[in-house]
């Protein structure tokens, strides 16, 4: 399975507006700048997050994005399904009763085995990626970064970060 560059994106928004004051926001062109992207690619998969209720969008000159939900209530799973779709990887076609000489559709009383093998796989991938928080990410990088990349972060918030009187 291959996820598009869009889920390293949208993860790493997502945790750096952990970072926003109460009343911050971050605009996309900033994000973009950040992580070294194309703000317009960034700016669908930022659009994505709000449709599904992790980022709130704020308008106007001093808006941005910041999060709708706590850290903690966000999942990578929820941040795959919103830039990704819900659709499962892989669509089963039915190939087995074409081609020449086709058998009765009668003839396939079970389920093909290898959707039910790819969709069981899924459901695992789906689970391990439900597991996983953005608060867990944040916390790992904590006990791991001597505080380099944290410090990076804050200050690149602090020279970038606006603030909104619309409040979550």
């Amino acid at each position: 399975m291959k996820l598009s560059a869009g889920i390293e994106q949208a993860i790493h928004s997502v945790t750096m507006l952990c970072g926003l004051s109460d009343d911050g926001v971050l605009s996309a062109a900033a994000l973009a700048e950040f992580h070294g992207v194309s703000t317009s690619y960034l700016l669908k998969h930022l659009q994505a997050l709000s449709g599904r209720g992790i980022l709130q969008t704020v308008p106007g000159p001093k808006g941005g994005y910041r999060l709708a939900r706590a850290p903690e209530d966000i999942s990578l799973l929820d941040i795959v399904l919103a830039v990704e779709g819900a659709e499962p990887a892989f669509r089963c076609q039915e190939i087995r009763q074409r081609g020449p000489n086709p058998l009765p559709e009668s003839t396939y009383v079970k389920p093909c085995g290898i959707n039910v093998a790819m969709l069981r796989a899924e459901q695992a991938y789906r689970a391990e990626l439900r597991k996983v928080t953005i608060a867990d990410l944040i916390t790992d990088l904590r006990a791991t970064d001597d505080g380099t990349i944290m410090e990076r972060g804050c200050r690149f918030l602090t020279l970038n970060e606006r603030h909104s009187t619309t409040n979550n």
